[in-house]
């Protein structure tokens, strides 16, 4: 429960009193809550909006005082949202407005400007947007898009810089060659790798390793296929994908392709250059067929050894499994590196299909829930060709 700052309420150290007008607050003034606190003023007002959400479906706890509940009108959820926005932080306003979304289904309410003005704008609401895509209004579209724009633009700047140098980094190592010829050694490098060779007799190092500059050229750049599953669970990969692939397009010594499945393919690669084009490309929801996917990514693959294939599913399979899994393993002995994550998110453990994740991983194919953050070293790792820094928890 919050205790100052946006979230209202005593701040420094909680006495008896404070303690009982937090247990008020949680409990929610049960006659038999036990507190005997009377909550008055603002926690008052945070009261009644904590008992719109979650004073709603279970009598048993309620009395007649927690009867407010959100009416299934604009005005009334609009004035609702505004008054969390006052009384608590944003982190917990998100996560009470995805709660009224579940819980009471305010879902189509999003389809209203009014509505969608008012909301603090997260990964979460922009993935109940995309489901929304195809029933929106035009009336509601340009507003939409205005707040996807906002959740993407601050993504950017939180993901972009770290993934560029990671990834750059990565690029350049895996760039090097080591049977340098005499104009293409890199002088700086090769003394730092031979330091523990110096002669002090000679005054000279002597290098058992010599490193060239790498020749960067069109041909030699690195491809990036990013396989995306639009089925309705991976709506917040989906956002960070989008991102994702939109910063990897950016960078000139990648080559980025960025496909969506459900049943059906979707190539949106000529749409990377602006990622909420792209995700307003998607449409979450449906069935899925990795086969057909992987089939698609397979036949775009010219340089096998020069590219990495990132699939991000659940792997909740509707297709031909042990086709996928042959797709996967003919990949693998071509040269690809394939990176399997099970969900690209802030959140927890995510459900998905154990039984494929572990024929997966028989294929030395690790399947694994990734962190937006951990995502530019996963990337970085499989650019290099060395062991992908899989969480220990999964």
């Amino acid at each position: 429960m919050p205790s100052g700052g946006p979230g209202g309420g005593t701040a420094g150290a909680a006495g008896p009193d404070e303690r009982l007008r937090r247990w008020r607050l949680v409990l929610g003034g049960d006659s038999a809550d036990g507190t005997g606190y009377g909550p008055a003023g603002r926690d008052a007002a945070m009261d009644g909006a904590l008992t719109a959400l979650y004073g709603k479906g279970d009598a048993a706890r309620r009395d007649r005082d927690r009867s407010a509940g959100l009416a299934a009108s604009a005005p009334s959820v609009t004035r609702w949202l505004g008054d969390i926005r006052t009384y608590f932080p944003s982190s917990v306003v998100q996560v009470m407005q995805r709660d009224a979304i579940d819980r009471l289904g305010l879902s189509t309410l999003l389809l209203e400007p009014e509505m969608l003005e008012a909301v603090e704008a997260d990964v979460h609401l922009v993935g109940t947007l995309l489901s929304l895509n195809k029933a929106m209004p035009e009336t509601t579209r340009e507003t939409a898009r205005a707040v996807v724009r906002k959740v993407v633009e601050d993504l950017e700047k939180r993901l972009a810089t770290r993934t560029r140098a990671a990834l750059t980094g990565a690029l350049d190592r895996s760039a090097r060659i080591h049977r340098p010829r005499h104009h293409d050694i890199d002088w700086n490098r090769t003394i730092a790798a031979n330091l523990k060779h110096y002669l002090p007799e000679y005054r000279a190092v002597v290098p058992d390793r010599l490193i060239g500059y790498g020749r960067a050229s069109q041909s030699m750049k690195k491809e990036v296929i990013l396989c995306i599953d639009q089925s309705g669970s991976m709506a917040a990969s989906v956002v960070y994908a989008a991102v994702f692939g939109a910063v990897l397009a950016s960078m000139r010594s990648l080559t980025t392709r960025l496909v969506v499945f459900d049943t059906s393919v979707v190539d949106l690669t000529d749409q990377l250059d602006d990622p909420v084009d792209v995700l307003f490309g998607t449409r979450l929801g449906g069935g899925t067929d990795i086969n057909r996917a992987l089939a698609y990514c397979q036949s775009r693959i010219s340089r096998p050894t020069e590219t990495v294939v990132v699939l991000i599913s659940d792997l909740y399979e509707g297709g031909i499994r042990d086709e996928m899994l042959r797709r996967v393993a003919a990949m693998k002995a071509s040269g690809v590196q394939f990176v399997a994550l099970l969900a690209l998110s802030d959140e927890g453990a995510p459900a998905y299909d154990r039984e494929h994740a572990a024929a997966l991983a028989a294929l030395e194919a690790p399947a694994f829930a990734c962190t937006p953050d951990l995502f530019p070293e996963v990337m970085a790792a499989a650019l290099e060709k060395r062991p992908l820094p899989v969480p220990e928890t999964t």
